[in-house]
């Protein structure tokens, strides 16, 4: 991970003459996750910015853009067991975010296989995956990491109750367009950079 936001949160508290301790009080947080922001360990996710920007009296776009530094290169994923599906969408999402590594797979052992290797920052998950449920690979996968932004990938409407309640961030129906996917991305509970755009 990058130090471009510990760096910027701990700049920033230290010209408001702020301790770690008051702005966890400020937060209603334990001091120890301030020291986690601060040294890189830890990031935090979109709300908490926003808390963070209120408590430092700083624009939350400072903050927010330090954090999608944060992620040099995403890894963003898309599995669907249909080959022309997945061909035809991988350019899209390329396209729309030319700084992360995307990557495509009919196989979902293979997917959860390449998140356990690498963080992967945002998955796109057809529902119907073979006998396999993609509602199942979404909650593997934020077993594996709980800051994956997943996003659901279906020609079926009547999923979309079901998918909610994985703890996904998004519902897509097929097929995904440029303007599809740019407008999940704005509705991601963790955001990255995406050439150039902080969603």
């Amino acid at each position: 991970m990058s130090m471009l936001f510990a760096e910027t949160l701990k700049k920033i508290r230290t010209e408001k003459g702020i301790s770690q301790r008051e702005l966890a009080e400020r937060m209603y947080v334990v001091r120890t996750s301030v020291n986690r922001w601060e040294n890189g360990t830890r990031l935090p996710d979109a709300a908490m910015i926003l808390r963070l920007a209120e408590a430092l009296d700083v624009d939350v776009n400072v903050l927010l853009s330090a954090a999608a530094e944060s992620d040099d290169s995403p890894n963003v994923i898309m599995v669907d067991d249909n080959r022309i599906v997945l061909t035809g969408g991988l350019p899209i999402l390329e396209e729309v975010m030319p700084h992360a590594a995307v990557t495509g797979f009919t196989k979902p052992a293979d997917a959860l296989e390449y998140a356990r290797s690498n963080r992967v920052a945002l998955a796109f998950l057809d529902i119907e995956i073979g006998s396999i449920s993609g509602l199942d690979i979404c909650r593997a996968l934020l077993q594996i990491n709980p800051r994956t932004n997943v996003v659901f990938l279906t020609a079926y409407p009547s999923y979309a109750f079901d998918a909610w309640e994985t703890g996904a961030c998004g519902f897509m129906l097929k097929p995904i367009t440029a303007d599809s996917v740019q407008k999940q991305l704005t509705k991601l509970r963790y955001p990255f950079v995406t050439g150039g755009l902080c969603v």
